[in-house]
């Protein structure tokens, strides 16, 4: 951070939460060249990182109500339906209503959401290991823990 004659003095106490220096600024950044490396990857296979996180949640427990992968992903119903319209024409997931409360309509993969297990995962701990050239595993650790704890500040 540079001091400049022409700024007001009582800015420079504030200069470390100013774009381009502020965390917040940097983590947008991060989050944005991700996401566009990320999307890139992911085009051969026609899916968007949304599609991935949904894969995500369902490749930890499947049949998950629609509401659930909401609520984990932080996703307004409109937009999740959309996704989840675009991956069941894909043949990835299938929904279909619970078996003990029909309002519920549960999500679950098919089997060619399922190989894509086997696949996708490496590609994003590839592009993972780019981003963190460099930095160690504890410190990779104590960053994961740290974000962990800013977004829970924040929720």
């Amino acid at each position: 951070m540079i001091a400049h004659p022409d700024h007001p003095p009582a800015l420079e106490s504030w200069q470390h939460t100013l774009a381009p220096y502020s965390m917040g600024y940097r983590i947008k950044i991060l989050s944005q060249l991700l996401t566009r490396k990320f999307t890139e990857a992911l085009e051969p296979f026609g899916l968007t990182p949304f599609h991935w996180l949904v894969l995500c949640c369902l490749w930890q427990e499947d049949g998950l109500p629609t509401s659930s992968i909401g609520d984990k992903l932080k996703q307004v119903g409109g937009t999740l339906t959309g996704v989840l319209d675009r991956m069941e024409e894909r043949g990835l997931v299938r929904r279909e209503r619970d078996a003990n409360d029909r309002r519920i309509w549960r999500i679950w993969l098919t089997d060619a959401g399922r190989e894509l297990a086997t696949v996708l995962p490496p590609i994003s701990a590839n592009l993972l290991d780019e981003a963190m050239s460099g930095i160690s595993g504890s410190e990779r650790e104590l960053f994961s823990q740290l974000l962990n704890r800013a977004i829970a500040n924040l929720s």
